[in-house]
């Protein structure tokens, strides 16, 4: 008899719905990697899902009667698991190569992936690889969760989901002051920057690319409470949220030079409430069909923000705001606004222009460390 442990239903199907978010698809060409690989050693159990670019391992603890290490069908088992009544589940290797597992009076067998044709994962395992020596990661650095998942919200909406531009799809990680880590992303439409404090794991100016949909997962997977610690390689990061340690392969190449995007000078300054703004505009976006931009109308009177669609129809609201320098229209993509919006923080925000071409700066008046330039659409 192989493996065996029993544990509660909803703790092993917790440990597997994370798992297997990073397990490859079915058309992947390596079929071990739609597996999960499960791991007992000790009473702790490792549930690993991968396709070796995001690597999610998830450890529960089990009553453990025989260590070993199992590979199953990802999304079967987990399936499996989710339909069994809740209560105790007995997971056990047969000595025919099948997964058994007993819940109640329910039982089911489950083919399982050799193990061997299971890759070997460079960094979780301190033996050499093919001859290639183990990944030193870097001392770990604790960040605050809550603190850390808002500046991820703010960023990782900004990063490009076309894949003929690779690093357009990674968040920037620098260190462009000391004591500070800068998260950064651009589609080339728009561009975020947040800073967070006292987190030095970067060398000065050392940068590295991380995807960002490891970092939509992070996100997933930081509570309301508690750390994210981080650790870098030379090709790897890896994060850990509670039972959870996300591996993620660095994306090569070098990032643009989103400093040089960045205007210094913004004659016209437009100062509205924020929760107010992101109402009208999502309003008034019902009228901005097929690509059409939301235009602002800013004087010193008022903002005024218009939609016209031809053949559809228009939508206009006016609002009260504060606006410092010469009248302007300015219209920007809609779904684009809102997302600078959303994530600019606080109850005051400022949009800054030069004119009707150039880049806007969105900030919060409160809170410095978190910038959101966006590109205006231009309009006849």
């Amino acid at each position: 008899m192989g493996m065996k442990f029993r544990c509660e239903r909803d703790a092993l199907l917790d440990a597997l719905t994370v798992a297997v978010r990073a397990a490859a698809g079915a058309s992947s060409s390596r079929a071990a990697l739609t597996g999960a690989h499960l791991d007992l050693a000790d009473g702790a159990l490792v549930v690993t899902g991968s396709d070796l670019d995001l690597t999610l391992s998830v450890t529960a603890e089990v009553a453990g009667e025989a260590d070993g290490a199992a590979v199953t069908p990802a999304r079967l088992l987990t399936d499996v698991v989710r339909a069994v009544p809740p209560g105790s589940v007995e997971f056990s290797v047969t000595d025919d190569g099948e997964a058994s597992i007993v819940a109640g009076s329910s039982e089911f067998s489950i083919r399982l992936i050799p193990e061997e044709d299971y890759p070997q994962l460079a960094f979780k395992d301190e033996s050499t690889v093919e001859g290639a020596a183990s990944v030193a990661f870097s001392p770990a650095v604790t960040f605050d969760g809550p603190e850390f998942r808002e500046a991820l919200s703010q960023v990782v909406r900004s990063a490009s989901s076309d894949d003929s531009r690779p690093i357009l799809t990674g968040v920037l990680m620098a260190a462009e002051d000391e004591g500070q880590l800068r998260l950064v992303s651009t589609d080339s439409y728009r561009l975020s920057v947040r800073d967070l404090e006292g987190s030095s794991i970067l060398g000065e100016h050392q940068r590295v690319l991380v995807p960002s949909r490891a970092l939509r997962e992070l996100e997933r997977l930081i509570a309301e409470s508690g750390d994210v610690t981080l650790k870098l390689a030379e090709h790897y990061a890896q994060f850990v949220v509670g039972a959870v340690q996300l591996t993620t392969r660095l994306i090569p190449g070098d990032f643009p030079n989103y400093q040089g995007l960045i205007p210094s000078d913004h004659p016209n300054c437009l100062t509205v409430n924020r929760e107010q703004l992101l109402e009208v505009v999502r309003r008034v976006r019902l009228l901005a069909q097929d690509s059409t931009p939301v235009r602002l109308v800013m004087t010193s009177e008022s903002l005024e923000v218009i939609a016209i669609t031809h053949d559809v129809g228009k939508a206009n609201e006016s609002m009260d705001a504060q606006y410092e320098g010469e009248d302007l229209t300015v219209a920007f993509n809609p779904g684009y606004l809102i997302d600078g919006i959303e994530a600019t923080t606080g109850d005051e925000i400022t949009l800054h222009t030069a004119d009707a071409v150039k880049p806007a700066l969105l900030r919060s008046v409160a809170d410095e460390s978190f910038l959101y330039l966006l590109m205006p659409v231009r309009v006849s």
